[in-house]
């Protein structure tokens, strides 16, 4: 953004500055980058269901998984943070009052790690109760019969004909079946979670550019939002790939990811045409940043302690195999890369 005074960079703005040229753009540009979207966050789920059944799938979703943390966390760290704090920081904004004299980006980003984690805690506790309601399940017969569902079983009580009874410690296939529904559920919720903080970010990068009318901006703009969809597409789609969500509930978040930004674009050329609204002006900016020191910290969080921290450190698979690890580690740091190198264009 063009510092306060700065007559050079307000007389390039002006020439660049054409109403009828803009629209067009931001029209073509909405369906390529609608385009593009669709293609990044479906790649990794018809990857993983290809692989579905197959010996591979545990370690195809994995190396998926970590290289979808390595693009949510430089997302956030390279592109969204650091365009908060310029939004903040800019002189329109930071020569008022509160905005001088406080770091308001990193208090709303640290806000909004505290509340993810607060999620994270509120669903980890109410499976826990639901998993403390089943206490232990009884059998009154030769076989074996299924409690209330999700019950926790604590032991197995099998009744012979002679009337002895027998107590036998709770079956390796019932623990694993419960390891397995508290995986699946944990992951769901990472994937509703990150979604939620990826469409904050997604909405304010339509919403300005939609808003905005310099086309010298948005042209070299949708080529760097284009390929920024691709990759954090394939981000969120790893995730949702191995959250294991029915047909409907994947097309569904594979369809609101890539609607939000175009959905964006058409807000903001809608709210500019209607009020004349000045993307540069300061409750612009206040809002913009707001909303993505909000968003960087959901995503911070989520990429370091329910991706990163819980595939390295509790997978079992990753923990077994030292060629799976250093794999995944790759896979990370090669999506940290792909992102960020995008901070180039946008």
């Amino acid at each position: 953004m063009p510092t306060c005074g700065d007559a050079d960079a307000v007389a390039r703005a002006l020439t660049c500055r054409n109403s009828t040229s803009a629209a067009h753009i931001k029209l073509i540009s909405s369906l390529v980058i609608f385009a593009t979207s669709i293609a990044g966050i479906s790649f990794p789920v018809i990857l993983a269901k290809s692989f579905a059944g197959k010996p591979a799938y545990d370690r195809a979703t994995l190396v998926i998984k970590c290289y979808a943390a390595g693009v949510i966390l430089s997302t956030s760290l390279v592109h969204v943070l650091p365009d908060a704090f310029d939004a903040l920081g800019d002189c329109v904004v930071a020569t008022r009052h509160p905005w001088k004299d406080f770091p308001f980006a990193g208090l709303v980003t640290l806000i909004g790690a505290l509340l993810a984690l607060l999620v994270d805690l509120a669903a980890n506790s109410s499976h826990a109760e639901v998993h403390a309601r089943g206490g232990y399940t009884q059998l009154d017969g030769p076989h074996c019969h299924g409690g209330s569902g999700e019950g926790k079983v604590e032991m197995v009580v099998v009744v012979r004909e002679n009337g002895d009874v027998v107590e036998e410690r709770e079956s390796e296939k019932v623990a694993a079946a419960e390891e397995e529904a508290r995986e699946k559920m944990r992951q769901r919720m990472v994937s509703q979670v990150l979604e939620i903080g990826i469409i904050f970010h997604s909405v304010i990068i339509g919403v300005t550019m939609g808003m905005s009318q310099n086309v010298c901006t948005i042209k070299p703009l949708v080529a760097a939002l284009s390929f920024h969809q691709i990759f954090e597409g394939m981000g969120l789609g790893g995730c949702i790939a191995q959250a294991g969500f029915s047909f409907k509930t994947t097309a569904y978040m594979c369809f609101m990811f890539s609607v939000t930004t175009p959905v964006g674009i058409i807000l903001g050329m809608i709210i500019f045409s209607l009020t004349g609204y000045d993307d540069s002006s300061a409750n612009a900016l206040i809002s913009e940043g707001l909303l993505g020191s909000l968003s960087s910290g959901i995503l911070i969080y989520m990429a370091l302690v329910d991706l990163i921290s819980a595939d390295f450190f509790h997978n079992k698979l990753m923990s077994s195999e030292t060629k799976m690890k250093k794999g995944c580690y790759i896979a990370l740091v090669l999506g940290s890369a792909s992102m960020s190198i995008l901070a180039l264009w946008a």
